[in-house]
C-alpha cells in the first residue's frame, strides 16, 4: 500500500509548516487529490490514521476534495473536462489533448492552532 508513503510524505510537509509557525498542534489538513493520481482515498485515509500517530497532527482532521479530470485539445484549443477513461477533447472530441489536472495530490491547506490557551488559529 503506497498510500503510506504518501501520507509520511504528507505529515512531514504539515510538521515543517507547524514548525515554521510554531505551532503546537495542527487542527486540520486538506488535500485535493485527482482520480488519475494513482491514490485511493480509501487507503489513504486509513494510512492517515497510521501515519499522524504521535505527531503534531495526531488529532487532525483529513479532508480531501476530490480534483476533476481537465484536458487542453492540441486541435481546437479548447480546455474541458474528461472521463478517467475518455481523455478527449470535451468541445470538438479529438483525442489529441494534453491532461491539466487530474493526476496531482495537492496539499491545499493545512489548519494550525498556535496558541491553545486563546484557541488561536491559522489556515495555510
Amino acid at each position: 500500500m503506497h498510500e503510506l508513503s504518501v501520507c509520511l510524505g504528507l505529515i512531514g510537509q504539515v510538521e515543517s509548516i507547524a514548525t515554521e509557525h510554531n505551532a503546537r498542534a495542527v487542527d486540520k489538513i486538506i488535500v485535493r487529490i485527482g482520480p488519475l493520481s494513482g491514490v485511493e482515498i480509501p487507503l489513504l485515509r486509513q494510512a492517515y490514521t497510521l501515519a499522524c500517530a504521535g505527531t503534531i497532527a495526531e488529532n487532525a482532521e483529513l479532508v480531501t476534495e476530490t480534483q476533476a479530470v481537465r484536458v487542453t485539445c492540441e486541435t481546437c484549443g479548447v480546455e474541458s473536462d474528461a472521463q478517467i477513461n475518455r481523455l478527449v477533447c470535451g468541445a470538438c472530441g479529438d483525442y489529441r489533448t494534453r491532461l491539466v489536472s487530474g493526476d496531482e495530490m495537492i496539499l491545499e491547506s493545512v489548519e494550525l492552532d498556535l496558541n491553545i490557551n486563546d484557541a488561536t488559529r491559522d489556515v495555510m
